[in-house]
This record gives C-alpha cells, structure tokens and sequence, in this order.
C-alpha cells in the first residue's frame, strides 16, 4: 500500500468553493483502478488541508490516475484553488 499525502494551501476565502468541488471530484479519485480510500481534514489554525490517498502501488497514482481522462477533470475541478501548488510525496510502511 501506497500512502499520498498531499498539504493543499487555499486561496483565502475559497475554503467553502474548495470543499464544494472536492466533494465531486472524489468520485473521481473513488473510481480509479488502485484506489483504496482517502481522506481530506481541515486545518483548525489555518486556511489549508491534509489530503490523504491510499493506493495499491505507486503506478496506480502516478501512471493510472495521472495520464488518465479522468485527471483532466480532477484538475479542472480543483487546481484553480491551489496557492501554492501543492507538493505530492508518497509513503510506505517500513514496519513488519
């Protein structure tokens, strides 16, 4: 299993429009080949979110969701929103 994590810092006060347009477009990421459940929380001091992916393998996010149609509209719902864009990292568990 592979964890993405993702910090996503929000223009100032699109934080309602943002929640919004992720509510559709985790359908999107739902429906992917690999996905196995995500999660999206709120920053409590400051206007940002934690994005939380889990994945089959890597190539499941960055090969199958990333050249995928599906990613085109996934950008067009969310990218806009972005302020920095966000930098993506993934993990794995290194315990037995």
């Amino acid at each position: 299993m592979i964890l993405e994590k993702a910090i996503l810092y929000i223009k100032p006060g699109q934080s309602e429009a943002f929640e919004e347009a992720f509510n559709v477009a985790q359908k999107i990421i739902a429906s992917m080949k690999g996905y196995i459940k995500h999660d999206l929380l709120k920053c409590v001091e400051e206007e940002k979110y934690l994005l939380l992916i889990e994945w089959e393998t890597l190539e499941d996010h960055e090969i199958g969701f990333r050249t995928s149609v599906a990613y085109q509209e996934w950008k067009k719902l969310l990218h806009h929103f972005y302020d920095p864009f966000p930098t993506v990292l993934h993990y794995q568990s290194v315990l037995k």
